[in-house]
């Protein structure tokens, strides 16, 4: 049986829960089709102006919205 260095295997999985819960690499996956006509976005948090932003580059055409952030976040 192999023995594997537990910092190895820690900084693994805390790399692949930092790359799971990027959305620029994930919302694309959850959001559902584009619906005709006006899109508003509405984000509060830390992790929301990165949500809006891959929103933003998923979706094209006119999007209006808001989103708050703690300073430092956007």
């Amino acid at each position: 049986m192999t023995e594997i260095d537990p910092k190895t295997f820690l900084t693994a999985i805390f790399n692949a829960a930092v790359a799971a819960a990027d959305p620029q690499r994930t919302i694309r996956d959850h959001l559902p089709a584009r619906p005709k006509g006006r899109t508003i976005v509405v984000g509060a948090g830390k992790g929301s102006a990165q949500m809006a932003a891959a929103f933003e580059k998923v979706w094209d055409g006119p999007i209006e919205g808001l989103v708050v952030t703690r300073y430092g976040y956007a």
